[in-house]
Parts: C-alpha cells; structure tokens; sequence
C-alpha cells in the first residue's frame, strides 16, 4: 500500500519551534508532540526535533533525536497532516524505550493532535459530498 502525502521537512529557526509551541500538544509515553497549523499555500509537513539536558549527555540525546527522527519517518506520511509544523520533544527514557514501543508513542500522539486539530479538510460529511444542501434544525 503506497501512502502519497506532501513532503518532510524539517524545522530549523528557533522561531518555528517557540510557534509550534503554542499550538496543541500532547505527551504520550517518552515523547512530546507538539503542532500548529501554520496557515499558508504549502502542503509541507514540518517537523523538528529537541533533547533537553535534563534526559542525559550529548550521546543520549543524539541517541534520543535519531529515534525520534526515524520513529518520524515512518509514522508521519499517514498520519500527520499537511500545512502543520510538529515539534517532537524527547523525554526520558527514549533512547532506552523498546522500538515498537516508542513507535506506538509517536503514532498515538500524531492521531490526539489530529483529533485536536479537527478532521481534516479532505473529509466531508456525505451531505457535503453529494452536493445537497443539509436541512437547518
């Protein structure tokens, strides 16, 4: 099954990381996720990548940023949403957490902020759909 989405980039200005801030978040096991919707003409998804000190050195949060970005090119071509920058936050214990298990934190967040986000565009109600107009209450 081949999943066509808009491309990957990644979010690099300290700006985007600080907007994408005070957007919706969502904590789910060793990782925080973090979106906005940013508003513009492009479909790309954004995302980027930040270790505190406070879960280790250097060489764990390197550790802890390359899962997360591998755990992130797997989940996001179905699961994020096109227009939005992520933001994901690694928490303690993500470079030791096991692999399926960090994957499920990933996809897990992914699907509560497109819950938070609403449905997207692409999805109509079959009234919408079929062109009738729906009936006032």
């Amino acid at each position: 099954m081949t999943v066509t989405t808009a491309p990957l980039e990644r979010l690099k200005k300290r700006a985007d990381f600080l907007a994408a801030a005070k957007g919706f978040a969502c904590a789910r096991g060793a990782v925080l996720a973090q979106v906005r919707h940013r508003n513009d003409a492009t479909d790309a998804i954004r995302v980027g990548f930040t270790a505190t000190r406070r879960i280790g050195g250097a060489v764990v949060r390197n550790r802890a940023k390359r899962r997360l970005r591998e755990a992130a090119r797997l989940a996001f071509p179905e699961l994020a949403r096109p227009g939005c920058d992520y933001v994901l936050i690694a928490r303690s214990g993500v470079a030791a957490r096991p692999w399926p298990r960090l994957l499920d934190d990933v996809k897990s967040a992914l699907i509560r902020l497109a819950a938070d986000l609403g449905a997207p565009p692409s999805v109509a109600s079959p009234a919408a759909s079929s062109g009738e107009a729906s009936p006032l209450p």
